[in-house]
């Protein structure tokens, strides 16, 4: 944890709305992407980081500097809130709205073929355990290293480049990949 973190913390912790907002802006962009690779819409995984960071600030105050990085912390709150969402959504299925698309600034090929990618994605990642889900979001879509991504899931180094090796093979089966795409898969990792 780096000190400029740390001492957020301990101002946040003290009621420093500014230290709460520094943290929000530090961590949030990371949580969406997690969330939003793990539920089917963006407006849900807007609504869930909001929750997230609803969640830190209640928490703050009984919250413990520890040797674990704070985004751990982050990373533990938003698999509930995951899980509680799917709970919700079990009970009471929706019907998705159509979506429009508000932002010019990429082609509507370019966003068609994105959007076309990431809901693939997303349902390919929907088909493993939560466990391969989190490993994978952590180290291709944050760029987490193998080290950090142990860290965040408490886990040890070999654990994780183990867990990411079958849930790799698994996506390249799933997707049909030969050998040589599962190469490209590991990500020289």
């Amino acid at each position: 944890m780096t000190p400029d973190i740390r001492r957020a913390i301990e101002r946040a912790q003290k009621g420093d709305t500014a230290a709460v907002a520094a943290l929000y802006q530090t961590f949030a962009p990371a949580i969406y992407r997690y969330i939003a690779y793990r539920v089917s819409a963006d407006a849900d995984a807007e609504d869930l980081t909001a929750e997230v960071f609803l969640k830190m600030v209640e928490g703050l105050p009984r919250y413990r500097i520890t040797d674990a990085p704070f985004e751990a912390w982050l990373y533990r709150i938003a698999a509930a809130r995951i899980i509680d969402f799917r709970r919700r959504q079990t009970r009471r299925p929706q019907v998705p709205l159509s979506e429009h698309m508000t932002d010019s600034t990429p082609t509507p090929e370019a966003q068609v073929q994105h959007n076309q990618e990431f809901r693939a994605l997303r349902a390919a990642l929907a088909q493993l355990n939560d466990e391969h889900q989190t490993i994978l979001i952590l180290r291709f879509v944050e760029r987490k290293s193998h080290e950090e991504t142990a860290a965040i899931m408490g886990k040890s180094v070999s654990a994780v480049k183990s867990a990411q090796h079958r849930a790799l093979s698994k996506l390249a089966e799933w997707f049909g990949a030969e050998q040589k795409a599962r190469h490209y898969l590991r990500g020289g990792a």
